[in-house]
């Protein structure tokens, strides 16, 4: 059978389940990892996020530590560090800190949104600025502390100067597009929850993008919502975890990750759907012969140099196997 020829992630937004408690989240983050790991994904990338229940992903760095002393070999990042909340020199002091004691298996995704509602983002900032829009300066930043001596300022990463962590632009709009384009950055899309502005971000990254010492040609991935399954039927149900997952995006509730359900005809109405499944419309979902249909489709129209995949699946021996099937649906198994 034909390989898919493309590398394949994993990002991990680390939901608590219901009935478990955060240490038990952070557990089963963990075992994903070595899990994921196994199977021979190439980077495992942890998010941010603050003020939500319903995720223990709020101190990144602290969870990719973690991650990192518990895993050999993976490659291990944020997805992503978000920018308006720390000063670039204490992310390249954490970042260089964990490079120097795991080399060459950390990587830093940078994010321009605060992950989280205004009110606790005024809370999180580092000061009274709109710190949003220095991100491109930001970026720069890190990029120099990061660097070789000859480019440093007065102010210097210890440990952090010449690590050259791999520094990836992620996006759910076009903005970053444009950015990681002209900084010759890989360019990461949010097609997971924001898939609108997937193709035209595509287009712009590739069209823009401007040779540099950390990449000749793009590098473009997209994070994609991934149910496989044994059967068509068996994905069909462990898919209402993750719609319950959007329904409380959409609600604007907290509740934790779900079991899944025999029918959501009962739990959503029909504008709640429509909302939740334009965001989640990006799924491959089905049997091991459909998602390689999909995928292939999907490789057809975007060609992307890496896939990066979320499962919202709310049982974990369930979870490993779909990412098991994904991955051997690329490696032609």
């Amino acid at each position: 059978m034909s390989k898919i020829n493309i590398p394949v992630s994993v990002l991990n937004l680390a939901p608590i389940r219901e009935g478990q408690g955060t240490k038990e989240a952070i557990d089963s983050m963990v075992n994903l990892a070595q899990a994921t790991e196994k199977l021979g994904y190439t980077r495992y990338w942890i998010a941010e996020h603050h003020n939500t229940s319903t995720l223990v992903s709020s101190a990144t760095s602290i969870l990719i530590k973690h991650t990192l002393e518990h895993t050999k070999s993976i490659r291990v990042g944020s997805g992503g560090v978000m920018l308006p909340n720390h000063s670039p020199l204490v992310v390249a002091e954490q970042f260089g800190t964990m490079a120097t004691i795991y080399p060459d298996r950390l990587d830093l995704g940078l994010g321009r949104a605060p992950g989280t509602d205004m009110v606790t983002a005024g809370a999180l900032r580092r000061s009274q600025n709109d710190t949003v829009y220095t991100f491109p300066e930001d970026v720069q930043d890190l990029l120099r502390y990061f660097g070789p001596e000859e480019v440093q300022g007065q102010v210097k990463a210890y440990p952090g100067l010449g690590t050259n962590i791999p520094i990836y632009i992620l996006g759910s709009s076009t903005d970053s597009a444009y950015l990681a384009a002209k900084l010759g950055l890989p360019y990461v899309f949010a097609s997971h929850f924001a898939p609108r502005y997937m193709e035209e971000a595509i287009q712009i990254y590739r069209a823009r993008f401007q040779p540099s010492q950390y990449l000749d040609k793009p590098h473009m991935m997209v994070c994609l919502n991934v149910i496989a399954a044994d059967t068509d039927e068996d994905a069909q149900m462990q898919l209402t975890t993750m719609q319950q997952f959007f329904l409380n995006v959409v609600r604007g509730t907290q509740m934790k990750l779900q079991p899944p359900v025999e029918s959501m005809d009962e739990i959503w109405s029909l504008p709640e759907k429509q909302m939740a499944t334009s965001m989640s419309s990006m799924t491959l979902l089905g049997s091991k012969d459909t998602v390689r249909n999909q995928l292939t489709r999907f490789q057809e129209l975007y060609n992307v140099d890496e896939l990066m995949a979320v499962s919202y699946i709310f049982d974990e021996g369930k979870q490993v196997r779909s990412y098991e099937i994904l991955k051997e649906i690329v490696d032609g198994k």
